[in-house]
C-alpha cells in the first residue's frame, strides 16, 4: 500500500475546498462522515492487493533490494473518482512519477510479481445510501469540476504491508513499513 500522509492532505487548500464542497452538496446527507474520521491514520492507495491471505505477506531479499533501489517516490493526488466496483465509494486518484518513461507503481507491481495496472485510488468518502437522480447529477458535476485538479503532491520513502478483513480497512493493521531508500 502507498501510505497517504493524512496531515498533509488535511492541510492542502485544494483538498479543503473539495471537502467543503462535499459537505454542502445535495448528497452530503448520504456521506458517512464518521467513517472518514476513522480512516485518516490508514489512508492509502492500493498498489498490490491480496499479497497473501490468513498470514502476513513475506517479501524475499531480492524484492526488498529492488524496492530499496527505487528510492523515494513522488506522488500527486487528484480527485474525485467514482468507480463501478465498490459502489458508494468515492476516491482520490494517485499518480506516481515516471522514471525513464515508466510508471513507478507498475515497477513495484512487477517487483512483487503482481498484475500491472494503471489505476491507483485512495478510498476517502463512503455513501450510506443510493443517490436519487438530482443527487447523482450533483455528484457527477462535482467529479467533473475536480477531475484534473491536483489536491496534493508529496514524496514517500516507504510502503505499507497491511492486513485487513473488512472492505473499508477499518480493522487493518500495518504489518510492516517497507523502506524505499
Amino acid at each position: 500500500m502507498l501510505p497517504v500522509p493524512d496531515d498533509l492532505l488535511r492541510q492542502s487548500p485544494a483538498y479543503n475546498d473539495l471537502d467543503a464542497e462535499m459537505r454542502v452538496s445535495l448528497f452530503a446527507g448520504k456521506v458517512a462522515w464518521d467513517v472518514l474520521g476513522k480512516r485518516w491514520d490508514k489512508l492509502h492507495a492500493t498498489i498490490c492487493g491480496s499479497l497473501s491471505t490468513d498470514v502476513p505477506p513475506v517479501l524475499d531479499q531480492e524484492q526488498r533490494r529492488a524496492l530499496t533501489a527505487l528510492g523515494p517516490i513522488s506522488v500527486e493526488l487528484r480527485g474525485m473518482f467514482s468507480g463501478n466496483v465498490n459502489r458508494g465509494r468515492l476516491y482520490l486518484r494517485a499518480y506516481p512519477e515516471k522514471r525513464n518513461g515508466e510508471n513507478v507503481f507498475r515497477q513495484i507491481q512487477c517487483i512483487l510479481g503482481r498484475r500491472e495496472t494503471d489505476l491507483y485510488v485512495v478510498g476517502l468518502y463512503n455513501l450510506t445510501d443510493d443517490l436519487d437522480a438530482a443527487e447523482a447529477a450533483a455528484l457527477a458535476s462535482l467529479i467533473d469540476r475536480w477531475w484534473d485538479r491536483t489536491l496534493l503532491r508529496f514524496d514517500i520513502d516507504h510502503l505499507w504491508l497491511m492486513g485487513a478483513s473488512d472492505d473499508l480497512v477499518l480493522d487493518s493493521t500495518i504489518e510492516e513499513c517497507v523502506a524505499l531508500a
